[in-house]
Order: C-alpha cells, then structure tokens, then sequence
C-alpha cells in the first residue's frame, strides 16, 4: 500500500508540474549581438516558456529595434521593460520584470546566456514547491564569442569549439537530479535562476541598494533560504553558455559585498526597497 501512495504522489507531482506556466526574465544593457543569440535560442527550447520578457537597464534603439523584429514571430508573448539608464541597476529592472510576470514559475537568465535546448524543461523538471533552483555556465573564450555574435545562430554542445569549464556542457537530467541533493555551491547566480513567484514577493524581490556588479543575486537567495526555501543546485542540466564580456561595474563591489555580508548575519528575510513598489501599479500579488 506505501508504495502503491508513493507512485501516486509522483504521478501528481508530475501533472502537477506539466501543468505550471513559466515566465521568463532576460536581464540586458546594451548588447544586441548577445541577446539576438539568446533569443534564438529561447526559440528553440523543446519546452517553450509561456511568456518572455526582457529587462532593459537602459539600452538604446539597437537593443529594441531588435526586440521589434523578434516580436514579428516569436512563439509566445514577447514584452520589453525599459528603465533610464542610471548605472547598473540589474536588481531594480529585476524586480520590474518580476511585477510584471504573468505566471508563477520564474526563470531568470542574463542577455549573454545561450540556452541549451531543453534548459526550460530541465528548469520545470526539477521545480517543486518550497525550493528555489541554481543552476550553472559554460564560459565561452573570447575569440569565439566574437565568432559566434557575428553569424548566424548554431546550437552550442560539449564538442564546441572555445569553451571553458567544458564538463558543464554534459548534459544528463538523471544524474543532475541524483546529485542536487549533495552538491555544496555558493547561494545564488542571477544569470540562471528559477524559482516560484510568491517566494519572491514573500521576501520582497531583489534589494535596490545594490548598484553596480556583484551581491544581489547571493542576497536574493540567502533571504529565500532565511525564510525556509531550500535550494536545488543543477550541474548537467539547465546548461546555459556564457558569451565573454570584460568586468564593467565594479567600482561599488567591496561597498556591494561588505553589505550583503551585514545582510548575512542579521539572517536578513526582507528589503525596504524591493519589489513592493511596483505591485500596485501591476495589480497582481
């Protein structure tokens, strides 16, 4: 009989499951070459998100002539949020896009990730209720990211040529579930990222002190696991590639860092300035 309940809780989890819609969050500035590959790449996911929505941290015409043409026929709703460039304020646009969504699974990437094929169904895999996921990268070298956002756009794998951090390209859902449980990684990477809505509100978004790279996505996550989310670390699944950019924005990172780990030991679970600010005007909770 336990293991006749068993199968059927399975059974539920998985319709359950199949049944969640799935918004997704791209976070850019200023780099169309990048997101007209990402956007491809969403394109061809094997599980369409139901939704797409880019977060624009002020970038110019280029950045939304593009989005303009994708939005001619693209496969699902493509919405573009736009906010004045005042510094890099990837938290603040976050929390907008967030507002925004639709639906109450969010998946969260950076302008400079190519998706693997099936990185929104691995996503949706491994979601359950009461956890967040982390997922990984492959860096691309900076000779053939040049290569790559001057041609048309191919499926990246393992066998690309200009990868760094190469094992990461596997991919293998199965034993990226069988090792989640006992992975160690740090708390948060915004560039690859799922987690349920209401999580995100309950610790009021991303916090818009940070200015500048670096904090905002370990904060985010460390006030999920402070008010009692547990986190699933994906290697092997997910599998996002990572175009090379240089290190901008880093003038505020010890200022960035030196708060967050205040945040730390006060086992922070809320901001003041979140995402709060933008519910009203979006009439959803």
């Amino acid at each position: 009989m336990l293991k006749n309940d068993r199968f059927f809780n399975v059974i539920m989890i998985i319709i359950q499951m199949s049944m969640v819609k799935i918004s997704l969050i791209i976070s850019t500035y200023n780099r169309p070459s990048a997101l007209r590959l990402c956007l491809a790449s969403v394109k061809r996911q094997s599980r369409l998100p139901d939704e797409v929505i880019i977060g624009d941290d002020g970038s110019g015409d280029e950045t939304a002539a593009l989005i303009r043409e994708f939005q001619k026929d693209f496969p699902v709703p493509l919405l573009h949020v736009w906010q004045e460039d005042k510094g890099f304020r990837v938290g603040k646009i976050r929390n907008k896009c967030i507002a925004k969504a639709k639906y109450d699974y969010i998946v969260q990437v950076d302008g400079d990730m190519v998706l693997h094929s099936s990185f929104i169904a691995d996503h949706l895999s491994c979601a359950r209720e009461g956890y967040y996921i982390k997922g990984g990268r492959v860096n691309i070298t900076r000779m053939e990211t040049e290569r790559l956002c001057n041609r048309e756009y191919v499926p990246l794998g393992f066998f690309t040529w200009g990868l760094t951090r190469r094992e990461n390209a596997i991919h293998c859902l199965f034993l990226a579930k069988c090792l989640a449980p006992y992975r160690k990684t740090r708390p948060g990477l915004g560039c690859n990222t799922s987690f349920w809505r209401k999580d995100a509100l309950q610790i009021n978004g991303y916090d818009e002190y940070y200015v500048g790279w670096g904090g905002e996505d370990y904060d985010f996550s460390v006030r999920l696991l402070n008010v009692g989310c547990k986190k699933i670390a994906l290697k092997f699944a997910a599998i996002g590639f990572h175009l090379w950019h240089e290190d901008k924005y880093m003038e505020n990172r010890e200022k960035n860092f030196d708060y967050y780990n205040e945040k730390v030991v006060q086992k922070a679970t809320w901001c003041e300035n979140g995402i709060d600010q933008y519910l009203k005007d979006n009439n959803k909770m």
